[in-house]
Parts: C-alpha cells; sequence; structure tokens
C-alpha cells in the first residue's frame, strides 16, 4: 500500500539544489523516512539519477550503529564521492549522529553534494537549525496523515472512514492493521514503548510519573484554555502533588519539542496583540491522545476540534486562539464588558481567516452562539464555521461560510473562496 504525500514530496522538490540542508522533521512514526527514503527517492530514480548517486543512512538501524560515531561518518561519507557528479545524501534521525551540526556543517561545504535529513525532536533540529547552521538549514515539517490522505487509501466509505479516523488517527501504520484489538494495542505500545521513553531518555527526566501525571491531564482537556500554573494546581487538587509551575511548563515543552503535543497562544483580535496565557494545547494525532485515556473519554467536540486544528497546521497556517472583546448590556440595561472566543485565527502570509468548530447546528439560536464572536470581528477577512452535520456550503445573512466538515477536509482549497 503505497499513501502519497504529494504536497510534502513538492516541497522536498522545490528545495533541490538550494544550497541548504533539507531538514524534515516531526513525530516518530508519522512517515518522515518513507517520504525521505521511498517517495523522493523514487522519484530522484524516475527523473534520471543514477542509484550510485543516492547515499543513505538510518541512524537508527542497528546495522548503521558505529556511524553514530562523526569520525567514522565522515570519513564514510568522502569515500561514497567517487566523482563530481552530483550526489543526493539522505540520513535518517541525524540527532542519533554524535556533533551532527558540526557534521552537517562540513556536508554543506561539499559542492557536489546536496542535504536531506530527518529527525523527531525540535530541540536538537528546528531550534539547532537557526542556531547553528546559521541560515543554512530548510525545514519541512511533517504530519501524520491528513483525513484526505488518509481517505485516499481508506476502502470504505467517507462516514465510516471519520469514525475511524476521530478513534485511531493518521499513522500510516495504523492503516496495516484491521482488528480493534490490533489498532488500540499499537497505539498504546508506541506511546509507552517510543514516544514517552524517548522524552524521558533524551530530557533526563527523573520522575516519570510527573511527566505521565500531566500527559493524562492535557489528554483530557485538548482544546480548553490552561497554563503552567493552572496544572501545578490541577495537580495540586486532583493528584495531591506539589509540582512548580516552572517545571510545568519545562514538561510541556518536552512535549512540544517531542513533536507529540502543539500549542495555539491567545490574541486579542481588536488590540491586534498576542495574550502570553492561558493557551490550549492539542495531540499531533488524535489516535494517540485517545490511546493515552484508553479510548475513554471520546468527545466529539474536542476531538473535531482538535482535527481541524491538525489540519490547519497541514496546510502550512499559523493558528492562534481568537479573542474578542466586546460591550452588551444586560437584563438590567446595564453596560456588561464580555470577552468572546474564536476557536481559530488562521494566518498565512497575507492571508487570514477565522474558524469556528461546532459539531452540530441544530437550529438558530446555535448558530447565534456560533457567529457571535465572528460578526463582531472589525475586518473583512473571510469567518467561517465548520459543523459536522452542515447539510452544505452556504452563507449566512451576515456574511459567514458555513462549511461542512467533510467539505473542509477533503477538498485542499476549501477556505480559498
Amino acid at each position: 500500500m503505497e499513501i502519497k504525500r504529494d504536497a510534502y514530496l513538492k516541497k522536498l522538490i522545490s528545495r533541490k539544489h538550494n544550497g541548504l540542508i533539507k531538514v524534515v522533521t516531526g513525530i516518530r512514526r508519522c512517515g518522515k523516512s518513507y517520504l525521505l527514503f521511498t517517495l523522493f527517492k523514487n522519484y530522484l530514480m524516475e527523473h534520471g539519477i543514477d542509484q550510485q548517486h543516492i547515499i543513505e543512512i538510518a541512524f537508527d538501524s542497528f546495522k548503521n550503529e558505529r556511524y553514530r560515531d562523526p569520525h567514522v561518518f565522515y570519513p564514510f561519507m568522502e569515500e561514497q564521492l567517487k566523482d563530481d557528479g552530483l550526489y543526493y545524501i539522505l540520513l535518517d534521525e541525524i540527532q542519533l549522529l554524535d556533533d551532527f551540526e558540526s557534521v552537517l556543517n562540513g556536508l554543506i561545504r561539499i559542492e557536489n553534494a546536496d542535504v536531506y535529513v530527518t529527525g523527531s525532536n525540535a530541540k536538537f533540529l528546528s531550534k539547532d537549525v537557526i542556531t547553528e547552521f546559521r541560515g543554512r538549514g530548510d525545514e519541512v515539517r511533517i504530519y501524520p496523515l491528513g483525513f484526505a490522505e488518509f481517505m485516499s487509501v481508506y476502502p470504505e466509505s467517507k462516514y465510516d472512514g471519520w469514525n475511524e479516523y476521530m478513534l485511531y488517527g493518521g499513522l500510516p501504520s495504523i492503516l496495516t492493521y484491521t482488528e480493534e484489538e490490533q489498532k488500540n494495542s499499537f497505539l498504546k505500545r508506541l506511546f509507552e514503548e517510543t514516544y514517552i521513553q524517548d522524552i524521558i531518555g533524551r530530557n533526563n527526566i527523573r520522575n516519570q510519573d510527573e511527566l505521565e501525571d500531566l500527559l493524562n491531564i492535557i489528554s483530557s482537556a485538548i482544546g480548553s484554555l490552561t497554563n503552567p500554573k493552572k496544572l501545578s494546581d490541577t495537580f495540586k487538587s486532583m493528584k495531591r502533588k506539589v509540582i512548580s509551575p516552572v517545571t510545568v511548563k519545562k514538561y510541556l515543552d518536552y512535549l512540544c519539542d517531542a513533536f507529540l503535543i502543539d500549542k495555539a497562544q491567545r490574541y486579542d483580535i481588536k488590540g491586534k496583540k498576542y495574550i502570553n496565557t492561558p493557551l490550549k494545547y492539542y495531540f499531533t494525532d488524535i489516535g494517540l491522545r485517545n490511546a493515552r485515556l484508553n479510548f475513554r473519554q471520546l468527545e466529539d467536540n474536542h476531538t473535531m476540534e482538535n482535527i481541524i486544528f491538525n489540519e490547519l497546521k497541514i496546510r502550512g497556517y499559523n493558528v492562534d486562539v481568537g479573542l474578542v472583546t466586546c460591550t452588551e448590556k444586560n437584563s438590567k440595561g446595564h453596560a456588561v464588558r464580555k470577552q468572546l472566543e474564536v476557536d481559530f485565527v488562521c494566518n498565512k502570509g497575507s492571508k487570514r481567516c477565522y474558524i469556528q468548530s461546532t459539531f452540530a447546528i441544530p437550529d438558530h439560536e446555535k448558530l447565534g452562539q456560533e457567529e457571535g464572536s465572528l460578526v463582531r470581528i472589525p475586518d473583512s477577512f473571510k469567518k467561517i464555521i465548520i459543523a459536522k452535520d452542515a447539510a452544505s456550503q452556504r452563507f449566512t445573512e451576515s456574511g459567514t461560510l458555513i462549511l461542512n466538515i467533510f467539505d473542509f477536509l477533503l477538498n485542499e482549497n476549501s477556505l480559498e473562496f
């Protein structure tokens, strides 16, 4: 089964020979190796590149363990460049190579080498690309399968696919299992044996229970506004544990650096400024979130909101949580100041749109609630409500677009109107 990941492949193709190190980042098991070693390699060979000019090393493979020593790897790499032709160097899980920054800075100086690497940790890659490579790194972030990618190989209807996707998420390997028990076991085992152990080992965490308790709290409250102080208070009240906000913040950063969770910052739309706290946290893959809770706490609204957030990130948007301040009169005629929330403020270059997520719009009252914050935004950018049960695409009298969740997810141009 081949899953075409054309959007990411095009990004790699467009970056060929640009003189920079192409860094493919993303959560473990999201398809980075497949993109680089299968899709991109096949593209190169289909366009006339001799396989002898494609050098590939997977540092997480036992047979390549010796190459994690830069004093072994670099001489080996020099030996592979046997002529003046252009060589494509594909390196998987580069963070396992000791002193990889210096090695890559050496490789980039080789005129007939075009370098591509993958890694699963932002702390070791994204941030270091900026500080260590001094403008010589070019990051391509890859995510688990979006719903359209998932449906491109899923054999049943989009409705069955939606139920499956909401429950088990979009890690490509999930599509290789046919039984529910297999899928459950795969996700829970992956969470425990790969993600958690990787984070603990990489960051020298001494108290694993604290990290796991925080994961449980975050998993139970996806899409809820929170901050380290509030989470610290939750530990005191629910877990009878004292964990400082500083420690909570550190753990949250570890989870974000591992691409396990992502955050959306709060933005005052009228004031045009960011509010440092609180934030919203979402799981990069909803199946992993469900596995963390043993598939018990399954809320349609929050799950759909998480999926929409991920889709927006896949499409390259910067996503914030919007805040609109307004003044209304209460039942006694007194002016009352209110803060209304916009689920997502989405920016990409000069483009912007505002999105509300809701599972259902059963009546005009619900529509008014969802549209209330949007109609108070004092600009002309697109306002959209995405609903699971919307019959068809339509505009309200106020100019808000109502989109069915399938029209949004299955059409990559659904926000272009």
